[in-house]
């Protein structure tokens, strides 16, 4: 693992590195010179999805590498479709296929469309997973406070991570203290907004002071609070300047600048009502 990412330790004795790099939105065709380049900066935590139809990418990235598997954390994730149990053990199955590897550190549910109401059987599917090995944790995406409490009341494991829409307008301190307190850490996916960040003059300051950009201030906020983050970029410089936080650190008086931006705004779909299949 580059030793100097910092690591968080989940609920089941395994530690993620914090810092990582996500292929939402990254064409497939794309995907496998991207992903080179991110490992190249330095990454060694890769997020990737069924629904972003790029893990034959992103596994043909970690075949070229000389990077050793067990230097890799390699997320996915279970395709909205196939929540109930047999579809979500093929699922997995195709995930697995299309990476090319024998397991993968972390699979998530994508997310819990409670209207179709096969989240929990999704679940108690990934509980199966883990306990052949094949995934070395499991946990949850987009899920609210109701959606992990029904996780709690019927099943035996208790997610590892929950990852959530979570930047400086969007923070989420309700569902994120719901998750702490039963063991449960936060990944921030859009941790800059999908690069609509806030334009304030004191957030400019901040980054000013340490000779960086706004969106390498945002995502060390996100280091500093303990959160999982995994910004993307096609762009090799851009993937450079998003490792680039790793020699600062934000005072508290910092970090609470950035705690009072929070307005509730959203830039992605809402959970609770998200039936995208």
């Amino acid at each position: 693992m580059t030793s100097a990412v910092p690591t968080v330790p989940l609920n089941n004795g395994t530690a993620i590195p914090q810092l990582g790099f996500g292929v939402f939105q990254v064409e497939p065709e794309k995907t496998q010179e991207v992903v080179e380049s991110a490992l190249g900066v330095g990454y060694r935590h890769l997020d990737t999805a069924a629904a972003y139809r790029n893990e034959r990418g992103v596994g043909a990235a970690i075949a070229a590498s000389d990077i050793p598997r067990e230097d890799l954390w390699v997320t996915t994730k279970l395709w909205n479709a196939n929540h109930q149990r047999d579809k979500a053990l093929a699922g997995f199955d195709r995930s697995l296929d299309q990476l090319g590897l024998d397991y993968v550190d972390l699979y998530l549910i994508h997310w819990p469309l409670p209207m179709f109401d096969e989240y929990v059987e999704a679940w108690k599917a990934l509980e199966e997973i883990a306990a052949s090995g094949r995934a070395k944790t499991i946990g949850v995406s987009n899920f609210l406070q109701p959606h992990l409490q029904r996780l709690f009341d019927e099943t035996d494991v208790v997610p590892a991570v929950n990852q959530i829409e979570l930047h400086p307008e969007f923070q989420q301190r309700e569902l994120v203290e719901f998750s702490k307190q039963h063991g449960i850490e936060i990944e921030a996916w859009s941790p800059l907004a999908s690069g609509q960040m806030v334009d304030r003059d004191e957030v400019t300051a901040i980054a000013d002071k340490y000779g960086k950009t706004v969106a390498q201030a945002t995502l060390r906020w996100h280091l500093d609070e303990g959160r999982i983050i995994f910004p993307k970029s096609n762009n090799p410089g851009r993937q450079r300047e998003n490792f680039d936080i790793l020699d600062f650190s934000l005072t508290p008086d910092e970090l609470a600048v950035f705690d009072a931006l929070d307005s509730g705004r959203r830039v992605g779909a809402d959970p609770a009502t998200a039936d995208f299949r």
